[in-house]
């Protein structure tokens, strides 16, 4: 019998489990190869700057209309079902990336990408909790973070190997995705818990209930794009080579994802509000002593430091997020945690803009830095709201 809330006996779904680390790893690996591929490919048929933006730009609007439309999805269709189903979508859009030229349709795949992709993380993301007792909670979760880094990682690699050339990288991707999908429509015959269907009006009542989560998953966009655009600028910029640059964005992904297994495991052996103000002041820290290094191997620790600590705080959201809500309200939770990283990332890439262009090029890890800090101050004093377990439901 399929169930909606925690496993029976506090024991884990682990078929759903590998269900969910699959397909947000899936889920990772696709966007991590269209976000460049995409660019360098229009770009080399003579695509203006602006046409490239807005076809980036369709990506989020597939990403925002899967939050605006998710309480209807879910009631209609089942979540394990609907992963299965993004999954196979996001393969035909790579697929049509291969396959036809045409730019509309370019925009329609990317549209389609973004749509599946996010249904993808919001349902992983809800499913995860309901399938993971709290005594495994934040290790399951840095098992998550860490399939989920690593694809966003893999991604590019398909760039180098396959090329840009002949749409051999999409087609590759868009076969491993397919294959994903099946794997998880096998395992998804033996799960024992399902994702609930998300309230109406949850995103506002998730809103006024867990800011300070909403609040996590905003700096954690910021942050994390802001290290991947505006900090491979700084590099250059201060006199760094474009090779030591695009290395240190490798060393920001590689580490994150060995470390959020152990993020994971301390979330459950101690506070998990401080595991979060750790990682806040830790990230915190690591930008704003940038400007103050000279050594490039001191530069890569330290950057790897700031992967790690930025996306712990997903990993801790993510974890809290479990302890304190069940039902529909988790999804309605990582619905919000998608809108609130879209929301923090484009911050996160216009802001760094904005300083690197208007202001100075310290300004970018400086500004950071100090959110990261302004949010760790916070935390402490909202540590309540972010230690008590507090099971919210939609009833």
């Amino acid at each position: 019998m399929l169930e909606t809330g925690t496993p029976q006996n506090d024991k884990p779904d682990w078929a759903a489990i590998v269900v969910v680390i699959l397909s947000v790893t899936a889920f990772a690996v696709a966007q991590g190869l269209t976000f460049p591929l995409i660019s360098l490919v229009l770009e080399a048929r003579g695509i203006g700057g602006s046409l490239i933006g807005l076809n980036a730009a369709a990506y989020a609007a597939g990403a925002v209309l899967c939050v605006l439309t998710i309480h209807r999805l879910t009631t209609r269709f089942r979540g394990n079902h609907l992963v299965v189903a993004a999954l196979f979508g996001s393969a035909l859009s790579l697929l049509a990336f291969a396959t036809i030229a045409w730019l509309p349709v370019w925009f329609l795949a990317r549209f389609t990408v973004g749509f599946c992709a996010s249904l993808i993380s919001i349902l992983s993301g809800a499913w995860l909790n309901i399938a993971t007792p709290d005594c495994l909670r934040g290790r399951i979760s840095g098992l998550y973070g860490a399939g989920m880094c690593a694809g966003f990682a893999a991604g590019p690699l398909a760039i180098p190997i396959f090329g840009t050339a002949n749409g051999s990288g999409f087609a590759w991707v868009s076969g491993y995705v397919a294959l994903i999908g099946l794997a998880c429509a096998v395992f998804n015959a033996n799960t024992r818990t399902v994702p609930e269907a998300a309230p109406s009006g949850g995103l506002t009542a998730f809103f006024i209930a867990a800011p300070i989560l909403v609040l996590m998953e905003l700096v954690f966009g910021f942050a994390d794009i802001a290290a991947i655009s505006g900090m491979a600028v700084y590099f250059v910029r201060v006199g760094h080579s474009e090779a030591f640059a695009a290395y240190a964005i490798t060393v920001l992904s590689l580490p994150t994802a060995f470390a959020q297994p152990v993020v994971g495991w301390l979330l459950d052996k101690f506070s998990r509000a401080g595991v979060t103000i750790g990682c806040g002041l830790s990230g915190a820290l690591a930008f704003l002593i940038i400007p103050f290094l000279q050594s490039q191997t001191a530069l890569l620790l330290i950057f790897a430091l700031i992967g790690i600590a930025t996306f712990a705080l997903n990993t801790c959201a993510l974890t809290i997020l479990g302890e304190r809500f069940k039902g529909g309200m988790l999804i309605a939770g990582t619905a919000s945690f998608s809108l609130s990283y879209s929301v923090g990332s484009a911050m996160g890439s216009t802001g760094t803009g904005f300083l690197l262009d208007r202001i100075s090029t310290s300004a970018v890890p400086a500004s950071v830095g100090l959110g990261l800090l302004a949010f760790t101050v916070l935390a402490v004093f909202r540590r309540r709201d972010l230690e008590s377990f507090v099971k919210v439901t939609n009833q």
